[in-house]
């Protein structure tokens, strides 16, 4: 095959996986159930005029939405791992957050985290793959100031929002257990080899402590869209949907961009802000699975707004900075992907 040849079929490959739809989602209540929770949550911080706590709820929030391919035997088990592997994070991001150094300490956290939930997600299997939850909540929470007496509250309401998404998770699989209409689950993924595993690890957090030390050293306001977009390609495991998957981080921020300004420019009432963001949430759980690149029109705005609720910023600098951010994590890691894939081994030498 000559090179034009090859550079034909690999592209034709990569329009393939990016054009790719999974099937649907096992069961729609967990979407319902997903953004019920939010919703829930972010009211009652509302109505405490605490919404400085809503970052911590929505990561708390997360805990529910893993295991949804997973038998209910061992769902509710890597739920309940989650949520407190999610809590951690958000606890040692705002206990960073304290300090007046906290940009570097910020992207030492999410390498950190990085690494944990890249090796935990390949030794256990974790459905969606990958840190970047891990990554998102410890970043987050440490690029925003706040007082250390808020540091327990923060914890208390990660903690207390994915005990509540999980125990709702786990009464509705007792539901579908007593009605017998346990729906079908794919098979177990397989196991990954060893050497992969570290590999994943390591370059994990090779890569966010690039992107982020890149984007803090230039002075960008937020540099965990940039670490969180670095660990995206890496969940998968073949190049081309390394590649797929990287595109449609920066396609699907950029559309999610779009999205979020028009929300942001209405006067929307904080109660109706939160409805939006609960809406958001079922709607990224019902289409996470088909097509990342969708999924990400929805988490952007969704991510936008939870942040608008506690600390508004001007509407140019947010959008922009999102992107440029998000492009750069995501060409990091890309690169690492690059400069980490399987080769074809060699052909033996002929005398």
């Amino acid at each position: 095959m000559t090179a034009v040849a090859r550079a034909r079929h690999l592209g034709g490959q990569l329009a393939a996986e990016l054009r790719h739809v999974g099937p649907p989602p096992v069961t729609r209540w967990a979407a319902i159930r997903a953004g019920g929770t939010l919703l829930v949550a972010l009211l009652v911080l509302h109505a405490a005029d605490a919404m400085d706590l809503g970052a911590a709820a929505t990561f708390g929030a997360f805990a529910a939405i893993y295991g949804g391919a997973v038998p209910h035997r061992r769902r509710w088990r890597q739920q309940v791992a989650l949520a407190g592997l999610l809590t951690g994070a958000v606890a040692s991001g705002t206990l960073v957050a304290t300090g007046e150094d906290r940009a570097w300490w910020a992207v030492l956290a999410a390498a950190v985290w990085s690494g944990i939930g890249a090796a935990a997600s390949d030794r256990w299997r974790w459905r969606p793959p990958g840190p970047v939850f891990l990554v998102f909540a410890a970043a987050t929470c440490a690029s925003v100031p706040i007082e250390p007496h808020r540091v327990p509250l923060a914890i208390g309401t990660c903690l207390a929002t994915a005990a509540f998404a999980v125990g709702l998770a786990v009464v509705e699989t007792a539901v579908e257990v007593r009605r017998g209409d346990v729906p079908d689950h794919p098979p177990p993924l397989p196991p990954l080899p060893a050497g992969r595993q570290r590999l994943h690890a390591i370059r994990c957090v090779v890569v966010v402590l690039l992107s982020g030390g890149l984007m803090t050293a230039t002075g960008v306001a937020h540099p965990y869209w940039a670490m969180v977009a670095s660990v995206v390609p890496l969940a998968a495991t073949t190049l081309r949907q390394q590649v797929a998957r990287g595109v449609h981080r920066v396609v699907g921020t950029l559309l999610g961009l779009v999205l979020a300004g028009l929300l942001l420019v209405l006067p929307l009432s904080a109660v109706a802000t939160i409805l939006v963001v609960a809406v958001l949430q079922a709607g990224t759980e019902l289409v996470v699975t088909r097509h990342y690149g969708l999924a990400l029109v929805l988490i952007t705005p969704l991510a936008l707004l939870v942040t608008d609720l506690a600390h508004p910023e001007p509407l140019g600098e947010l959008l922009g900075s999102r992107f440029v951010e998000t492009l750069a994590g995501a060409s990091v890691g890309l690169a690492a992907a690059w400069l980490t894939r399987r080769r074809p081994p060699s052909p033996p030498a002929t005398r």
